[in-house]
């Protein structure tokens, strides 16, 4: 696949001419897309980097700052993060649905956008599709004449929302899913509903989930006919993480990187030669350097691809009950936007509607808190020209007045990326005392960059561009005094069982002795320091015991879902309590190879 941008010839003349009225010297720009000449040196490739510059739906999307992704669906009310489409649709009930609710919500707290799982992996779509009968067709709500996606798209026409659609391409209930050209059809006639029925869709999000079908082969899916279909029927639309205008950071613990380029080595994943790229340069969307010197010297092209900051309000992406003490808290919700929105991203934030259909009271309050700070905190910008446009090279520095001697300690440098990403580094001092203080210093700038600092109390600011790319182009330097927060919310405990009366019976699979007879409600299992390793659990059969010899397995979905993206603390309800003194946890990996489970990553409910 060789897609560069959907722009035609015409239009891309159009955009660069556009792009050169608007800069101080006649410069060419590529938009989207650039090939490096055969043979091109270290100079020639930066000089071309740093004319690369976003589509207008690129510029828009990245203006937007603040997103929402609402996970929604039939797992809400199974209590899981990943169903296996076995799920019956009657299940999906929602008493209170409020479409409204959600919008108004996120429209108040300052979002730009709500994204829906239209249907997630376990196949439940939540309009009534002629594709299949796993829909809210076929359930209790509103007699089945219910249209989630409808009412959504409806309260962001009356809210002024921009509104996306998720369809997850892993489809564990349909027939056909792994005979790939019956499946690839299904999937584009669901995705012409979506894109045809609901008026402007802003974001198409997929993500890259594949599995087996029903007749073990796994399903190969034709991304080009996918895209082609959003071309169509949607040509404003950005194409995410699966798509070649938007691209996954890398986690979901809602962490962008300090050097965030938005031009970037990194090919799509749906170019058929992405993988022969990134083996060759040595990269993975999760590499801390998408787009140095050092990388561009062993590249041959590179792309507008700016970095979204997915991550859910609570350790999990659908609502459960049991997490509602377990909403982030303000100080985790802002260390977050600093670390996405402040490094030149996109961040996604997840709020899961619970099964009233509501955006639930924890999460309206935090949201509410969320917004209410960053007002206070970035309402009283402390530079007085700091709007002046700056075209600044290597070396070169700029002072700027604040009002008055004031506290700062957040500093906001902004680029006009229409005319490229130019900053490699930078240093900011402040005038303390009469003389000049280093506060910080940081690498890229982009779209947007917020460098916080210990409170100073200052009268001046100097910026310094240590290295750029050309002449970097600033458009914009504030600062501000947010004030300190602290942490409120406590660590989770998900065991309540002292582990001083435990004892390991047997490593693999892990077995384990409580140390007495107990009613166990519930199991955990933790991933350690809440990182993802290749030989953590996946799949896995759990088995109690009151001897230790006679085993009986207890029923469970037998899956620790998304644990690879997400490894936060995942906790199994039982069905119904049952008497054990002895557990058993025998799983496997990703990879179906034996896994590793230590006893410290095991809690119970009692």
């Amino acid at each position: 696949m060789k897609r560069t941008n959907r722009l035609t010839a015409a239009a891309l003349l159009v955009a660069s001419l556009a792009l050169q009225g608007c800069s101080q010297r006649s410069e060419t720009y590529y938009v989207k897309h650039v090939d490096f000449p055969q043979g091109a040196t270290m100079e020639q490739k930066v000089d071309m980097a740093a004319r690369l510059v976003p589509t207008p739906q690129q510029l828009e999307w990245q203006q937007m700052e603040l997103t929402a992704f609402l996970h929604f669906g039939i797992n809400t009310f199974t209590n899981r993060e990943w169903g296996d489409g076995s799920e019956d649709p009657a299940l999906f009930n929602p008493t209170e649905l409020d479409a409204e609710q959600w919008v108004r919500s996120l429209k108040e707290s300052g979002f730009r956008m709500v994204i829906l799982t239209a249907k997630h992996h376990d196949g439940f779509c939540l309009w009534p599709t002629q594709t299949t009968k796993h829909s809210v067709a076929s359930s209790k709500w509103k007699d089945g004449k219910g249209d989630v996606v409808k009412e959504l798209r409806d309260a962001c026409a009356k809210y002024d929302m921009k509104f996306g659609v998720y369809l997850s391409p892993w489809d564990r209930n349909a027939e056909c899913y792994g005979d790939s050209p019956r499946y690839n059809q299904f999937f584009i006639n669901q995705l012409t509903e979506l894109l045809t029925n609901y008026g402007e869709v802003h974001e198409v999000w997929f993500d890259g989930a594949c599995g087996e079908g029903p007749n073990g082969k796994k399903q190969v899916y034709d991304w080009d006919a996918f895209y082609r279909t959003i071309q169509t029927l949607q040509p404003k639309a950005v194409m995410a993480i699966m798509g070649d205008d938007v691209r996954w950071v890398g986690n979901e613990k809602g962490l962008g990187r300090e050097t965030e380029w938005s031009a970037t080595v990194l090919p799509p994943g749906i170019y058929t030669r992405s993988d022969s790229v990134k083996n060759t340069l040595g990269i993975s969307s999760k590499s801390s350097d998408l787009g140095s010197r050092e990388v561009l010297a062993k590249a041959n092209e590179l792309f507008w691809y700016p970095s979204e900051v997915d991550v859910s309000i609570r350790p999990g992406w659908f609502y459960h009950a049991d997490q509602d003490n377990q909403v982030k808290s303000l100080k985790h919700l802002m260390d977050i936007y600093y670390q996405s929105v402040g490094y030149n991203s996109v961040l996604l934030l997840n709020i899961p509607p619970d099964r009233r259909g509501l955006i639930h009271e924890a999460d309206v309050q935090r949201l509410e808190e969320f917004a209410d700070y960053r007002h206070r905190a970035f309402a009283d910008n402390l530079v007085t020209d700091g709007q002046t446009p700056w075209m600044a090279a290597s070396a070169e520095s700029r002072e700027y007045v604040l009002k008055g001697t004031q506290p700062v300690n957040v500093v906001l440098l902004q680029e006009d990326i229409a005319k490229g990403q130019r900053v490699e580094a930078f240093k900011v001092e402040a005038m303390v005392d009469g003389g000049w203080q280093s506060v910080g210093e940081g690498t890229t700038v982009g779209y947007k960059r917020l460098l916080r600092f210990p409170a100073v109390n200052a009268s001046r600011l100097r910026v310094t561009l240590l290295s750029t790319r050309l002449k970097a182009n600033i458009c914009n330097v504030a600062a501000y005094y947010a004030a300190p927060l602290a942490e409120t919310q406590s660590e989770v405990q998900w065991n309540n069982l002292p582990r001083e009366s435990w004892k390991v019976t047997a490593a693999q699979p892990l077995s384990i002795d409580l140390g007495k007879l107990v009613t166990l409600k519930a199991f955990t299992y933790a991933p350690r320091n809440g990182e993802a390793k290749p030989t953590m659990a996946f799949r896995y059969t759990f088995s109690v015991s009151t001897d230790g010899k006679q085993w009986s397995e207890v029923s469970t979905p037998g899956e620790f879902s998304n644990i690879m993206h997400n490894p936060v603390p995942q906790t199994v309800t039982l069905e119904k309590p049952v008497k054990a003194r002895y557990i058993k946890l025998d799983a496997r990996t990703t990879n179906d190879q034996t896994a590793t489970v230590s006893v410290d990553e095991i809690g119970v409910t009692i």
